[in-house]
């Protein structure tokens, strides 16, 4: 299923859906950042995606990961909240999804990096790298504010 994002678009489709959701700022112990180029959309992004009823976010974020990437991950920190009502999702089959997730700081404990069903490419980037990639403005500000140090946020 395809997905394009709109973020302070006045042309965006109004939000039909709102899904609790997370991602993880994963860490290595060289302090390089763990990407995901995503299938749906051909841009890097955080692993993360939409919670499951009967499990935390925190839980979320760690079993997001380990879908998307091979790695299995423990939670060591919080990056920040992320609602923006102008951030929407649009989906082929008709969801428009507003932007809710926590995003966590995490750093691997065991697994092998594997590419998923949604991703087409998992890497390992030096922080000062990940500016010369595609990514969407939602998934920056979370990265930037890693970097930044801006943690824990609201936004």
């Amino acid at each position: 299923m395809s997905r394009r994002d709109y973020e302070d678009d006045p042309h965006a489709p109004v939000a039909n859906s709102l899904v609790p959701a997370a991602s993880a700022v994963v860490v290595d112990g060289s302090g390089r950042i763990l990407l995901q180029r995503r299938r749906d959309n051909g841009m890097w992004a955080l692993p993360g995606g939409a919670m499951n009823i009967g499990e935390s976010l925190p839980d979320c974020a760690i079993r997001e990961t380990r879908e998307e990437t091979g790695l299995d991950v423990e939670i060591t920190g919080i990056v920040g909240t992320y609602s923006n009502p102008r951030h929407v999702f649009a989906y082929d089959d008709g969801e428009v999804r507003q932007e809710f997730s926590v995003c966590f700081l995490a750093r691997p404990v065991s697994g092998q990096l594997a590419v998923s069903e949604e991703s087409t490419d998992v890497r390992w980037f030096e922080p000062t790298a990940v500016d010369a990639l595609p990514m969407v403005a939602g998934i920056r500000k979370r990265v930037n504010d890693w970097r930044d140090g801006n943690m824990p946020a609201v936004r």
